[in-house]
Formats: structure tokens, sequence, C-alpha cells
């Protein structure tokens, strides 16, 4: 059960008193009326495989608030697309499944890139890109809510709470942010967010100074959670990053386009686990390692927008601020969970803090040789404005992957 308390600058609304699933969904499918909802569901072949997916689905055929669900499907060929076909029939809803390695859809990437503005890098971000450009060429909603498909302790209700902010016409917020405890099987999980977020959102307060951006995503309780939903006309004008920067470049492209009181966060689940990431101590560009790297470039590009100068010693600075923060934190949640009986392993956890500092010299050492990146894709207003028929192009490409 969760407290009251509004920490930060983002409204909190809280699961106080575990409101009935039928009662959320009665009030969603009212709203449904004047707000038809979407589900997006970015999905790699191998979750179809996985044990996760087909429990979610046979979930999901019941929230019939929905009106469309959208499946982004990579890394699959043309027989692992037609048994996806099959493997989603069973959702009641009207669904489409963007089958990214197709033809239809590589030749709209094509058609992209010969104008400069097809993502370049594989992954959930492009995966993401797509399937919101779809929704927007659909036309059938008015908000759009997004999770992945490897949640194995995934309850429906988790989706009903996390769309309901901005599906609720007496409500005013743009944006939505899941939130929950990483526990699950009796163990602390989310040792990014834990160990890396907020302390190095702190350290950069006390080395760069006060910051009302770094105050605003300090105030998320757990910014990289990849559920979050919005009002469908903000996906006109978000710059999507297409690396592990995912989470938190959408919630700076929040900041950038709305005031903070059309953005809130809401507890959705008391228990979450899905498929984890090793730390890859070994490979800076996999695992938890690229991971770390990825959020703290996003950071560093996004505070240099606003002005901030950095050096080589602002980052060695940072780098020994983070470690001191960090390590106060492993202490805090040791503490925490023992008191809790769960496990935790305080050798890993300041494993990870050491490598996590070395990747924040690493992020800045490629920021200060490469102060010229843009990651992030382009917005869809962009993109329209340059090819004014692109949304049906991926339209008609999808219906016809679809027949």
């Amino acid at each position: 059960m969760a407290d009251f308390f509004q920490n930060g600058v983002i409204t909190t609304l809280h699961n106080l008193t575990d409101r009935p699933l039928d009662e959320l969904e009665s009030e969603l499918q009212k709203f449904s009326g004047r707000r038809p909802m979407s589900l997006v569901l970015p999905s790699l072949f191998s979750e179809l495989e996985g044990p996760a997916l087909g429990p979610i689905l046979d979930d999901l055929k019941h929230a019939c608030y929905l009106g469309e669900i959208v499946i982004g499907l990579d890394r699959a060929d043309e027989k692992q697309f037609n048994y996806a076909k099959e493997y989603f029939a069973r959702l009641p809803q009207e669904h489409r499944i963007l089958w990214n390695d197709g033809p239809r859809l590589r030749a709209v990437d094509k058609m992209l890139a010969d104008k400069g503005l097809a993502p370049t890098e594989p992954g959930k971000g492009r995966n993401v890109w797509y399937c919101f450009g779809y929704v927007l060429a659909s036309g059938r909603s008015r908000a759009v809510a997004l999770h992945d498909c490897d949640i194995v302790t995934y309850q429906r209700d988790m989706l009903a709470r996390l769309i309901y902010p901005v599906a609720n016409p007496a409500f005013n917020y743009q944006f939505c942010k899941g939130f929950y405890s990483r526990i699950a099987n009796g163990s602390l999980n989310g040792r990014v967010c834990r160990l890396l977020v907020t302390p190095l959102l702190r350290s950069l307060q006390k080395v760069v100074g006060h910051s009302d951006y770094l105050e605003y995503l300090d105030s998320f309780r757990y910014a990289l959670a990849g559920e979050f939903s919005m009002r469908v006309d903000v996906l006109n004008d978000l710059r999507i990053p297409s690396d592990w920067g995912l989470e938190i470049g959408l919630l700076s492209e929040m900041y950038r386009n709305y005031t903070r009181s059309r953005v809130c966060q809401v507890d959705i689940a008391d228990v979450y686990d899905h498929k984890h990431q090793d730390l890859s101590e070994d490979n800076p560009q996999g695992g938890l390692s690229r991971m770390s790297t990825d959020i703290t470039k996003a950071v560093i590009r996004k505070l240099a927008t606003q002005g901030n100068v950095f050096s080589l010693e602002t980052f060695r600075t940072v780098k020994a601020t983070y470690f001191r923060e960090a390590l106060d934190f492993v202490e805090r949640f040791y503490n925490d969970a023992l008191m809790n009986g769960l496990e935790i392993d305080r050798h890993k956890e300041e494993k990870a803090v050491e490598l996590f500092a070395e990747n924040i010299m690493r992020a800045g050492e490629f920021y200060l040789s490469n102060p010229m990146e843009t990651p992030n894709m382009p917005t869809w207003n962009r993109v329209i404005s340059a090819i004014p028929d692109i949304l049906d192009h991926i339209y008609e490409a999808v219906e016809e992957d679809n027949k």
C-alpha cells in the first residue's frame, strides 16, 4: 500500500484503496466514447516464444475499452510474421502488426532514408517510433498507452491504472508515467534506476548547480519504467531517442513541450518483474553497461541544450561525486531490503556502482568527442512536412501486411 506523499514537482497518483478492476474498467469504457484508446506493444519475435506474452494477451482480451492494439514486431522473417498473425489473432480488439522487417515497411523506411529522416539504429526506440506513426495514421484513438511484452507479473489493472489519467476527460494530463516497486521473487531489483539514475541526478545538482530539469527528473519514482501513456496529440512533436536513453528521452521531451502540471506518474503495480539484463562488465556495448552509458549521455545532452558547459574536469568531478552518493544509496537499499526480508547482494551492488562510475566517465568522453551527435529520431511533424503523404504510406503498408 502506497503512501499519499506528493514528492517533487510531478503529480503522483497513488494506489490508496486497491480499487476493484471492474470499477476502473467500467469508467474507462465510458471514457472511450469521448476518448478512444489504443495500446502499443513493442515486441521482438523471440518474445512470442517466451513465458510472458501469452498470458499478457489472454488478460488483454478482456480490456474491452481498448479500441486498437498496435504490435511492433522486430526480428521476424516471413514465416515468423505469419505465425505472429495467428498468435495475436486471439485478441478480439482491432489490432495490427507492424512487420518492421517486411518489404512494405522497408520500402517506407527507404523513402524516409532518402530524405535523411529514417531511424538509423535498430531497437525498441525505432520500433516505438513506427508504432506511433501508425497510431497517427489510423486515427482510431485519442489516448495511447505503451508497455513491454516481457512482464512476467502482468495483471490487467496495470494497464487500466496506466491509461486512466490521460483517458479521463476531467483530467488535463497529457502524459503519464507508470511506477512500481521492483520487487519480485524475494529480491530487490532495478539496479540502474536505484544505483545510477537517482545518485547521478543528485550529483549533477551538486556539480552544475540547481536545475529545474534535474529536479523534474528526480521527481519520478521510477524514471526508467517502460510503461507510459499520453494523449495522441503528444505524438506529433516527440523526438524519441533510438538508444537505451528512450525513457529518459521521453521525459525530457515532455519537459521541453509541456508544463509540469500536464505530466503525472501513477502507481500501477505492487510487484513487477520482467526479463533481466546482464551487468556486462566486460562488454561496454551490452546489457546494463550499455544502458548506463546511453542514459548518462541522454542527461548530459539535455543539460548542454540548456547552456551547461562540460569539460573533462567536470566529468571527473561528477564521477567522484556520484561514487560517494551511490555508495550511500547502496547502504540505504541494503538496510531497506534487510528489514523487509528481501535478498540483496551488497558485493554485486557495489560492483554495479563501480561500473556505472566508469561509464559516467565514458559517456562524458564520448560527448566531448561527439558534441554534434543527434541520436533522436525526427518528430512526426517534421516527417509529415517533408513527405506529406507518409502516414498514408505507413497505413497502407500495415493494412496490406495484415490482410
